[in-house]
């Protein structure tokens, strides 16, 4: 995976602001969701509309394109009256384009009839002003969906993304800290060290890259002593109070994606003495957390086990 090399600068016209997010087809079942309740985002925009009306196939393309262009500040939804009779009589739709602005639930603004291009954007551009809706950048969507997708497992993905981001902001904190993340969960330590290189010091004092950064350093380390848990096993047994031995045990096992079995191993030296060497198996296991996430399973029971010990 190096999606970092893959990704071009014309790529972020494929980022998640596209017009798949802001227009959508909708009925009487949707409306709700779609409109009612996502009004209480931004503005969104009803087209009242039906395939054998003339007039509709001109204000139609007018309006998607403007929306687009306002890049998440508002949203279209196009109901088909003919799809959505019920609807349609609610609102008392009596000819057709009728177009209606919603906000926080309530109609805020319409017209009826095909107007020109430049009025409708006149006209979003004044409901944009009167009804907010900050428009959004494709950098936060990209990030925002590259986080889903790591939380998904989805590293591939997750890691085009980022590497989309850095193309065009290749200073970016939160795409640099993911892209290395997304190197570690493939087994490249080597291409995130190779990525952090370029951070500046100051970035480096981040938080989110701080963390990264150890994250790094342990995997490095973990790597090379790998190939050795037959031997330090061989220790443990024979002198299970042997807590130096334990610890590079434990960092062994993480080296060979066995972190349940590194945090076991670290538990067991703080149960027994969790003030050996400066506290060292404590802040190793911090490590191990930070380096897996929160939301990891092995860090939320391992956190579990470490609380149980600390306050019993």
């Amino acid at each position: 995976m190096d999606p970092i090399i893959s990704a071009g600068p014309g790529d972020m016209a494929a980022m998640p602001a596209a017009a798949s997010d802001l227009i959508r087809d909708s009925d009487t079942a949707g409306f709700m969701a779609d409109v009612i309740e996502a009004s209480s985002d931004v503005p969104v925009i009803v087209d009242f509309w039906a395939t054998w009306c003339g007039p509709c196939k001109t204000l139609g393309p007018s309006l998607e394109k403007v929306v687009v262009e306002a890049k998440g500040a508002v949203r279209l939804v196009k109901i088909d009256v003919d799809r959505s009779p019920e609807l349609s009589q609610q609102l008392r739709i009596q000819s057709i384009p009728t177009v209606y602005a919603f906000k926080d639930g309530q109609p805020v603004d319409g017209f009826q009839g095909a107007l020109p291009e430049s009025q409708v954007r006149q006209w979003v551009d004044q409901l944009i002003k009167q009804h907010g809706g900050a428009p959004v950048s494709p950098i936060d969507e990209a990030l925002e969906a590259a986080e889903a997708a790591l939380a998904d497992g989805d590293f591939s993905n997750a890691g085009a993304l980022y590497a989309q981001v850095l193309n065009h902001e290749p200073q970016n904190i939160t795409a640099m800290a993911g892209m290395a993340r997304c190197y570690l969960k493939a087994g490249k330590p080597e291409k995130a060290r190779e990525l952090l290189t370029q951070a500046t010091p100051e970035m480096l004092t981040d938080t989110a890259l701080a963390i990264v950064l150890n994250a790094v350093d342990l995997a490095e380390k973990a790597g090379e002593a790998a190939g050795q848990i037959g031997e330090l096993q061989a220790r443990v047994d024979a002198a299970p109070d042997d807590h130096q031995a334990r610890f590079d045990l434990a960092l062994a096992l993480y080296g060979s994606d066995n972190a349940a079995g590194a945090i076991d191993e670290l538990l067991k030296i703080i149960r027994k003495n969790r003030s050996w060497n400066d506290e060292a198996a404590r802040q190793q296991l911090l490590k191990i957390f930070e380096a897996l996430g929160p939301m990891d399973p092995v860090t939320v029971n391992g956190r579990r086990g470490l609380s149980t010990i600390l306050f019993s």
